[in-house]
């Protein structure tokens, strides 16, 4: 089982995150993976979400079913994932309150998985899990701003964007794998600043391969111009 909890700083009124918060569109560009999500009934959607966790990825059919609406201060959500690398089922309690820089969005829950997905074990769950929760926050804030943009209109006046403008598009596959490889990182090296050291050395070394490799490539080069004279 995986289990997350958490908050997230929004700069936008309450109302504006809780109606996003019930989009479809919105919720399909939010989290990585997602081909698509449609309304199926009240409070009840399908969707398929396409992921890759470690060495396995497949193809998942689901269901989201959100329950206990309380406008606009939270919900509960139900997700239920089948395919052929095995089965995801995660609930969600979710929370939004207005805060000095506009709301902040609690989040309270768990996931468990069977099957092949779950082979690769406990620490790579724990560190896609949270890649997916931060990836889908940030790209919110993303469609948050999107959403509130100011556009010109005919007139010459400026007006909010209506929904369907300039919306960003969901993470890409590498940009999971990145933010997993980022969640794996910060959980082996809890300190931030052992983090930055070691980010530093690597990139260092780094430089240093990539000069050793052109010195050789031009000392390579030189050797067989002097020959051919």
């Amino acid at each position: 089982m995986v289990e997350l909890s958490g908050c997230y700083e929004f700069g936008a009124p309450q109302e504006v995150v809780w109606e996003m918060l019930l989009d479809p569109t919105v919720l399909a560009r939010v989290m990585p993976g997602c081909e698509k999500l449609e309304q199926t009934g009240e409070n009840e959607f399908a969707g398929q979400l396409n992921i890759r966790v470690g060495p396995v990825q497949g193809v998942f059919q689901g269901t989201v079913q959100i329950s206990d609406l309380r406008p606009p201060h939270g919900y509960h959500m139900l997700v239920n994932g089948r395919g052929p690398a095995g089965i995801i089922r995660g609930e969600v309690n979710l929370q939004v309150a207005t805060s000095d820089a506009g709301c902040e969005l609690s989040y309270e829950g768990n996931a468990q998985v069977s099957g092949r997905i779950a082979s690769v074990g406990q620490r790579l769950m724990d560190s896609s899990a949270k890649a997916i929760v931060s990836q889908s926050l940030q790209n919110l804030e993303k469609q948050v701003a999107a959403r509130q943009q100011p556009v010109e209109e005919g007139d010459g006046e400026t007006a909010v964007s209506p929904p369907a403008v300039a919306l960003p598009p969901a993470p890409s596959q590498t940009e999971f794998m990145l933010g997993v490889g980022q969640e794996m990182f910060a959980d082996l090296v809890p300190d931030p600043r052992q983090r930055q050291l070691l980010g530093g050395l690597a990139l260092l070394l780094i430089i240093t391969g990539l000069l050793n490799w052109f010195a050789n490539l031009v000392a390579h080069r030189t050797v067989k111009m002097l020959q051919e004279e």
